[in-house]
C-alpha cells in the first residue's frame, strides 16, 4: 500500500481522485473537535458580535494561506515534505519535515484524550484503556493510507454536521432566540487579537501540510477552491458549533456542553467519526515526514507516530492552549517560504526526478527563523505576522549575493 502513497516522488495524473472525494476528505480534515474545543473558548470570551469577527476573520486568513499551498500541491503533485526539499535543501527539508511531522503527533495525541475522556465520564470505563484502545483503532486505518481517509470522512462529515446544527438549534431555543444567546454573560474575556490568533493557530500546522492531501487533486483551480470551502466554511461552521453551546451553557470544553444538552450517544459516536478522521489525516502526514527524513515507508512510521501519541495524549490534551500558542509562531514561516520559492522558481519544480537541489538552504532556514521571532516580538496577530515575515526575509535575502550562493548551480 505505501507505493500508493507517493512518499517520496509525485502524485501522477492517473493516481489524482475526484474533486468530490477532495471535497470529503479536506472537510474532514477540519471538521475536528479541537475547533469546536476552541469555539467554546470564544464562547464564553466574546461577544456575538466579536465571535462573528473573530471566526471569520481567522478563517479568511486559512483561507487564503491554505488556497497557496493547495495550488502548488496539485499542480505539481508534490507533498509539502518534498516541496520542501526545493526551498529548503535535501538535508535542509529535515527541519520543516520534523517540525511539522512532530507537530502533527500532538494534534494526534490531543484529539485521542480528546475523544477518551468524555467516554471515560459518562461509562465509567479506565481512561487508560479508553486511549489506548482508540489510539490502535485509529492507527489501523492511518495505517492502510489515502483511501481510509476519504472512506471515513464520507461517513464522518455528513454525520457531525448534523450534531452540531441540532446542538446550536438546541442553545438557540434554550438561550430564548438569538437575542438571548447574545445577552449571555461574558465569563472568560479574549481581546479580539487573542480571538483570531486562536482561530488561526488550531490550525495552522494542519494547513501546512495542505499539499500532502491536495497533491491528489486533479486540478489547481477546483483545488483551490475546494481548499478555500474546506477552510472558510467547514472550519467555521466547528468554531460556532463550539460556540453556540458554550455561550448557552457557560462550558467551553463541548463535550461538557453536548453531555448537559442530553446528546451522550450521538456525542459518542459523531465526536469518535470526528476525532477518528482528523487523527488519520494527522498521522498520515506525520509518515510522510519522517519518510523525507529517514527514506522509510511512511505506512510503518504512522504506526510509530501513533503509538508516541497514545502515550502522550493526556499531556498534550492538558497542554493545549500552550501547545497553540508555540504552533502559532513556528509553523507559518514554513508555508511562506514554501509559496515564496514556488512563485519565485516555478520552473524548478516541472522535473522532480532532475531537479537539482542543494544540501541545505540556509536562506530558508534563516527566513523561519526570522519569521519565528517576529510571530513572537511583532504586536498583532501572530501567525500572520510570522508567515509574512518569513516570505519576505526570503524574498530579500534571495537576492542578496548570500542567497545568490545557496542556489544550485
Amino acid at each position: 500500500m505505501s507505493a500508493h502513497e507517493f512518499d517520496l516522488k509525485p502524485v501522477p495524473i492517473v493516481a489524482r481522485r475526484a474533486s468530490i472525494a477532495m471535497v470529503m476528505l479536506m472537510l474532514g480534515l477540519t471538521f475536528f473537535s479541537a475547533s469546536m474545543w476552541t469555539g467554546g473558548k470564544l464562547g464564553v470570551g466574546l461577544s456575538q458580535t466579536d465571535f462573528i469577527t473573530a471566526v471569520v476573520a481567522g478563517n479568511l486568513i486559512l483561507a487564503i494561506y491554505t488556497a497557496f499551498l493547495a495550488y502548488i500541491g496539485a499542480k505539481t503533485g508534490l507533498s509539502t515534505h518534498l516541496l520542501a526539499r526545493f526551498s529548503f535543501g535535501l538535508k535542509g527539508s529535515w527541519l520543516p519535515s520534523a517540525l511539522l511531522a512532530g507537530t502533527q503527533v500532538g494534534w494526534f495525541g490531543v484529539g485521542v484524550a480528546m475523544f477518551a475522556l468524555p467516554v471515560s465520564k459518562i461509562t465509567g470505563f479506565d481512561i487508560g484503556w479508553l486511549i489506548l484502545i482508540a489510539g490502535v483503532l485509529m492507527t489501523t486505518t492511518a495505517y492502510i493510507g489515502i483511501s481510509a481517509l476519504m472512506v471515513l470522512s464520507m461517513i464522518a462529515v455528513p454525520a457531525i454536521a448534523l450534531l452540531g446544527g441540532f446542538s446550536v438549534w438546541l442553545a438557540i431555543d434554550g438561550a430564548g432566540g438569538l437575542s438571548g444567546l447574545a445577552a449571555q454573560p461574558i465569563t472568560s474575556p479574549l481581546s479580539q487579537t487573542q480571538a483570531i490568533t486562536l482561530v488561526v493557530g488550531s490550525f495552522i500546522s494542519a494547513g501546512t501540510l495542505t499539499a500532502d492531501f491536495m497533491r491528489f487533486g486533479k486540478n489547481a483551480k477546483k483545488a483551490v477552491l475546494i481548499t478555500v470551502i474546506a477552510f472558510l466554511i467547514g472550519n467555521s461552521l466547528m468554531f460556532v458549533f463550539g460556540g453556540a453551546g458554550a455561550a448557552a451553557t457557560g462550558k467551553s470544553d463541548i463535550s461538557e456542553v453536548l453531555m448537559l444538552q442530553g446528546l451522550l450517544l450521538p456525542a459518542v459516536i459523531v465526536l469518535g467519526l470526528n476525532i477518528w478522521t482528523t487523527n488519520d489525516n494527522a498521522l498520515y502526514a506525520s509518515g510522510l515526514g519522517f519518510a523525507n527524513i529517514t527514506g522509510l515507508s511512511s505506512k510503518y512510521l504512522s504506526v510509530i507516530n501513533g503509538i508516541i501519541g497514545t502515550l502522550c495524549a493526556l499531556w498534550l490534551y492538558n497542554h493545549f492552549v500552550s501547545w497553540l500558542t508555540f504552533l502559532s509562531a513556528a509553523i507559518p514561516p514554513i508555508g511562506g517560504v514554501l509559496i515564496t520559492h514556488y512563485l519565485i522558481h516555478k520552473t524548478h519544480y516541472q522535473n522532480m526526478q532532475n531537479a537539482q537541489c542543494q544540501t541545505v538552504n540556509w536562506t530558508a532556514i534563516i527566513s523561519v527563523f526570522i519569521g519565528v521571532s517576529a510571530g513572537h516580538w511583532l504586536p498583532g496577530i501572530t501567525p500572520v505576522n510570522a508567515v509574512i515575515a518569513s516570505a519576505i526575509s526570503f524574498f530579500l535575502l534571495s537576492k542578496t549575493a548570500f542567497g545568490r550562493i545557496q542556489r544550485p548551480q
